[in-house]
């Protein structure tokens, strides 16, 4: 795992440093929309047969890397991860995504809820160490989590959600049940992205991909709280190295003031934010992230090429020289579409990469 970094774009994006073009990669780059991945899940079995082998979870990480020049890798996992190894029994049927056994709904599960022994979920380290390995200093390698509140929103529905009756509802009317999970959530989250950053993740991410659906308020104390309990207990450095933590929240866009505060070096943005304005709310202290809306991908290459430069442009001139400044690391505004023509990246990830070579001059 000592290789040297051959592109350490992303990374210093992250840090507020400059870069001679603007990084960029995919949230869901290793998915659905590769020929390849759906091999390797045939030979799998299964989803959670995927995830949890180390070898198919290392060659599925790498597998966007040998088709786009991405700056950075993310391990293949899944949220939901945590919440299995605390007993409610994740299953994925096929076509119908994530289903709990167990869900959490009343006092009495509650009260029986715990962090969960980070050996039970030791495939996921050791699938961090093994992708590491084999990247051989290509990129870097990011780690990731669900925040506590997108993770009790699958523990008390049992799996997705439409309208998330079943968790707002216990939200309304218990708070303090839904504060209890929450903690259990954080200390979980905390000791889960430490463990990756110990086997060899180089920046961890926070997917508070439900945070959206609070009312204003609900948010602050519900989501956001905890997200920030997660980053005050995370490691800032690790093997000497600083370790950037990155929160995105998926409908997040009205609280961008607020999440400016988090003790995080970036912030993920949706498709709904136009990221000269987040510049503004957020200040120079926070690097951004995003955002493309990922159905962009599925219009002619010419007319992703110009979604990618109006993208670029929002954000404007990034920081050039020495010192830290306002830094981009392009991504969508969410996860990839498992339709999406895989030529399409190409054409995305070449425009990135070109026209923020030229907005340098």
């Amino acid at each position: 795992m000592t290789a040297p970094l051959r592109n350490d774009t992303f990374l210093r994006a992250c840090l507020r440093q400059a870069t001679d073009h603007t990084p960029v990669w995919l949230m869901r780059q290793a998915g659905r929309y590769l020929p390849e991945y759906r091999a390797t899940r045939a030979r799998a079995g299964s989803f959670m047969g995927l995830a949890t082998n180390v070898d198919y979870a290392t060659e599925v990480t790498l597998q966007p890397l040998e088709r786009f020049p991405l700056d950075a890798a993310i391990l293949f996992s899944d949220i939901l991860t945590v919440p299995d190894a605390m007993g409610l029994g994740l299953s994925f049927a096929e076509g119908e995504g994530p289903r709990f056994a167990s869900p959490v709904r009343d006092e009495a599960a509650v009260a029986a809820l715990s962090v969960p022994d980070l050996d039970k979920l030791r495939y996921v380290f050791d699938a961090v160490t093994s992708i590491r390995r084999a990247l051989d200093g290509r990129v870097p390698l990011i780690g990731f989590s669900g925040s506590p509140w997108t993770l009790a929103c699958y523990m008390v529905e049992g799996g997705g959600s439409d309208d998330y009756r079943r968790v707002k509802t216990l939200m309304y009317s218990r708070p303090d049940l839904m504060h209890r999970i929450l903690a259990v959530n954080a200390e979980a989250v905390t000791g889960y992205l430490n463990a990756q950053i110990e086997a060899g993740a180089q920046a961890v991410m926070v997917f508070d991909s439900w945070g959206g659906v609070l009312a204003d308020g609900a948010f602050q104390a519900f989501s956001l709280a905890y997200t920030a309990r997660v980053l005050s207990g995370l490691k800032r450095s690790h093997d000497g190295q600083t370790i950037p933590r990155i929160v995105f929240t998926k409908g997040g866009g009205l609280w961008l003031q607020e999440m400016g505060q988090l003790d995080c070096e970036v912030l993920g943005l949706d498709w709904t934010v136009n990221l000269g304005r987040a510049r503004e709310a957020v200040g120079a202290h926070k690097a951004l992230q995003g955002n493309l809306d990922p159905t962009v991908l599925f219009a002619a290459p010419e007319q992703v090429r110009a979604e990618a430069r109006r993208v670029l442009d929002s954000f404007g001139r990034p920081h050039q020289g020495t010192g830290q400044g306002p830094t981009h690391i392009f991504n969508l505004g969410h996860g990839i579409n498992q339709h999406t023509p895989a030529d399409n990246v190409v054409a995305l990830v070449d425009e990135v990469h070109a026209y923020s070579r030229q907005q340098r001059g």
